[in-house]
């Protein structure tokens, strides 16, 4: 083997190596890809039973349910739709009625979604951005 061909199977095999690697990153990055819908979004969405993905809106006024135990019901709404949620566990201390929210989760067989992690604004500044920019383009939140 020549000098030229060990440079050229050490080129080769370097980029074979960095083809693999980028191909299994991108493989694995694309299993924790999580969408950001809000409720109007989703009824257009057609999202399956058991897709994870985010909801995001604002806690509708008046349907916050507490149940036995850590059970919460409440509604996530963006003032055109309204999607109820169920979720078991603690809430964030500045949860609460007419406050931007993001869940994470899956939608349930009955329509209802089921989170597994409640995001809530943590200051009188703040609403997570996707929920910010959905809400301004609708014409239902205004910054101050």
């Amino acid at each position: 083997m020549t000098r030229k061909q060990k440079r050229m199977s050490v080129i080769v095999g370097g980029m074979a190596f960095l083809a693999i690697a980028a191909g299994l990153t991108f493989y694995a990055l694309g299993q924790r890809t999580s969408y950001f819908y809000m409720p109007a979004d989703l009824t257009a969405a057609a999202v399956a039973p058991g897709e994870r993905f985010r909801l995001g809106g604002l806690v509708e006024k008046g349907s916050v349910e507490r149940g036995q135990g850590l059970d919460v019901r409440f509604a996530v709404t963006d003032h055109e739709e309204t999607v109820k949620v169920r979720y078991s566990g603690i809430l964030p201390d500045l949860f609460r009625e007419e406050q931007g929210v993001v869940t994470e989760g899956a939608l349930g067989e009955d329509g209802v979604f089921v989170a597994d992690s409640v995001l809530a604004k943590h200051d009188e500044t703040y609403m997570p951005r996707e929920v910010a920019e959905s809400l301004k383009e609708k014409g239902v939140w205004q910054e101050e």
